[in-house]
């Protein structure tokens, strides 16, 4: 039996309150429509009326008091943690820390249907996790909860490695921190009944997603059948949209897949740990493509047995396919969508490249791809840059003209992009002065967040033609779809993944 691909399931959304409520509770209300059941993080919001929760909430009520041992605030005193889970034995679930609450008192006021019996630490093996699982298990529960921290790519295997050989329903095993993230995403379609996400904006762990984005970009509850796994590695990687916009056509087209977000500090441990792991095959979810995006994409191309003309062109790949023919994760082609992503908002906005000034910004892998993309279009392109060593040296490589950032003159222009980070957010230095181009320029920002950027809003009130870093995500992630899974991905369907619905 392989759990990734048997019949549809779904999962219960767990959302951790681990912020007051106001008075009128109308947020409580509002989380009965994401969430199956709210836990209620006593140690970091204190004792909380069930009676005043169930007024509000239509689900069941977890009641938890993370010790400070186990990266909560709560006690570690036995007497204090009894007298306290006593209390909160009036909840439908009680959170019992499989090494300091199992005593008899705490047992004796919380019956076996509503214990979840709990572990959060370290494991470097997963045998060690098993003995943990053993231990618990030797109390009777409802469920049991282990969760690892994962600092280094290849630990956050450990709990999923748990969930293949346990073939349980009764356990929840998962790897906090922003390495093990995505780990939250997969357990479940190895057999985990619940997938925890946070009430609010603050995380109850570290690398816990919002209950809302689990839904938006993951599509939970449902767990529909998943035989291939997509992902996009970066550091950070948590902000990505990617995994809503690829998930969204997945949905579409009926595709038995899955893409999440791989928060990897170091490619190469990545690369070794999990990528050439045989993990994922073993557990039914093989790897069938891989987004990169910084600080990676010089790394990934390095990693590649072959690449096409744009990602040597661009030196650095934002796409990594399994090579034709290869043995399942040992051979992989290095691409770049990253050209297609400046390029294609342009064309669809009847926007004519061919013969017109353009400049870009920065002289990282992101400027690189915009330039060759601009190149290839037929544009007479400018590199700028704040390092001249460096923007000489992109300049030469890609037969452009450089600019040092300090001399700039962003009027001749008639197509400006920035491929920095500057500018993106209040306060920041802006990648050059919106008043110095023409009302007639189109300023194209790749920076992508939750609205419009500083730079881009002072464009947008001079009048210039404004391409949004979302639109860019969009056409290069529509390229990188269809390279990924042989079939396209509907231009409607990704825009309104992105929140473009006035795109279509």
């Amino acid at each position: 039996m392989n759990p990734t691909t048997d019949r549809p399931r779904t999962a219960t959304l767990v959302a951790s309150l681990t912020e007051a409520p106001s008075a009128s509770g109308n947020e409580v209300r509002a989380l009965s429509d994401l969430a199956d059941c709210l836990e209620v993080r006593a140690d970091l919001v204190g004792a909380i009326d069930p009676a005043w929760l169930r007024e509000r909430f239509a689900g069941e009520l977890l009641y938890t008091l993370r010790s400070e041992a186990e990266g909560g605030r709560g006690p570690v005193d036995a007497d204090r943690r009894q007298e306290l889970l006593a209390a909160g034995a009036v909840y439908d679930l009680v959170d019992l820390e499989a090494d300091r609450d199992l005593v008899f008192g705490v047992l004796d006021a919380v019956e076996p249907r509503r214990r979840l019996v709990s572990w959060h630490g370290r494991a470097g093996h997963v045998k060690a996790l098993r003995s943990r699982l053993k231990q618990a298990s030797a109390t009777e529960a409802r469920l049991y909860k282990l969760v690892t921290a994962a600092e280094r790519s290849g630990e956050e295997l450990v709990p999923l490695e748990l969930l293949l050989g346990a073939g349980r329903e009764d356990v929840v095993a998962f790897s906090m921190g922003a390495v093990g993230a995505w780990t939250r995403l997969v357990a479940p379609r190895l057999g985990a009944p619940w997938v925890y996400g946070a009430a609010g904006s603050v995380a109850a762990a570290p690398g816990q997603p919002s209950v809302e984005r689990l839904r938006a970009d993951y599509g939970l509850p449902n767990l529909p059948p998943v035989a291939r796994l997509f992902g996009v590695v970066g550091h950070p990687a948590a902000h990505s949209m990617s995994p809503r916009l690829h998930n969204a056509g997945y949905r579409d087209r009926g595709e038995a897949a899955l893409y999440v977000a791989f928060d990897a500090p170091s490619f190469e441990t990545f690369w070794e740990e999990v990528v050439l792991s045989d993990f994922l095959e073993r557990a039914g979810l093989p790897l069938g493509g891989l987004s990169v995006t910084a600080p990676h994409k010089a790394a990934a191309l390095a990693a590649a047995s072959e690449a096409g003309d744009a990602a040597v062109r661009t030196a650095g790949a934002n796409t990594l396919l399994p090579a034709p023919g290869a043995a399942v994760g040992r051979r992989w082609r290095a691409e770049s969508t990253d050209p297609e992503g400046i390029v294609g908002p342009l064309r669809r906005r009847g926007i004519e490249t061919a013969g017109r000034a353009a400049l870009v910004i920065g002289a990282g892998g992101a400027g690189r791809a915009a330039v060759a993309g601009l190149v290839a279009a037929g544009a007479e392109v400018s590199l700028a840059n704040r390092t001249v060593e460096a923007g000489e040296a992109a300049a030469e490589s890609l037969a452009v003209t450089f600019v040092p950032l300090a001399e700039l003159d962003p009027g001749p222009f008639d197509i400006v992009v920035n491929a920095t980070s500057l500018g993106g957010r209040p306060g920041d230095p802006l990648p050059c002065d919106p008043d110095a181009l023409r009302p007639s320029a189109v300023g194209v920002e790749l920076v992508y967040g939750g609205g419009p950027t500083p730079w881009s809003r002072a464009l947008g009130a001079r009048g210039v033609t404004v391409v949004g870093g979302r639109e860019v995500l969009l056409h290069q992630g529509l390229a990188q779809f269809e390279a990924m899974t042989g079939g396209p991905l509907p231009f409607d369907v990704g825009a309104d993944a992105l929140g473009l619905e006035s795109m279509r």
